[in-house]
């Protein structure tokens, strides 16, 4: 948890302008979608990256790998434990409904941010440490697929994510100005 209370040069974010600060970060890579994302999700990003490696020609193909990130924002008022476990389950539900495993793909990450103008006390650090979903397609040889989880509590300006969310933490806490 990243607590900046005692920062002044620390700017706070109402949870919607966060989102839009956020969106637009994601905006240069991804591909973003506020008009109809999935419901109950405010807006979403998706990013697909395909590489190969091929021997002096493109026909003499060694090896191909697919990659996916399907990234779900929802904005919350009175955000609560449930509310966070419901979020999760959907979102990781509504991302693996789009995987499509094969001998290429390596792996595709379905993420939740969550931004809240006040979350409750039971949606704590550990709480949020818990929740935590992984799926190997055939044993890893199809690849897999992990969820990342942050939440941008406005009230306070502390963020929290899971074990697989430091990534994204640091992509938002950059975008948000916290220190």
């Amino acid at each position: 948890m990243i607590n900046n209370n005692n920062n002044k040069n620390n700017i706070k974010f109402t949870a919607p302008d966060a989102l839009e600060r956020i969106l637009k970060a994601y905006g240069d890579y991804y591909d973003v979608e506020r008009i109809k994302p999935a419901p109950p999700f405010v807006a979403e990003a998706v990013f697909h990256s395909h590489e190969e490696q091929y021997f002096l020609t493109r026909a003499a193909t060694i090896a191909e790998s697919e990659s996916h990130e399907y990234i779900f924002f929802a904005l919350e008022k009175d955000f609560n434990l449930v509310k966070l476990r419901d979020l999760s389950k959907t979102a990781w539900e509504t991302g693996l409904a789009r995987i499509q495993p094969n001998g290429n793909h390596r792996n595709s990450d379905i993420a939740l941010i969550i931004l809240t103008d006040q979350a409750a006390p039971d949606v704590t650090k550990q709480a949020v440490r818990k929740i935590r979903y992984y799926k190997s397609y055939r044993w890893g040889f199809q690849g897999w697929s992990h969820f990342r989880l942050v939440i941008y509590n406005a009230a306070s300006g502390d963020l929290i994510c899971n074990p697989h969310g430091r990534e994204i933490r640091e992509l938002v806490r950059k975008n948000l100005k916290i220190l």
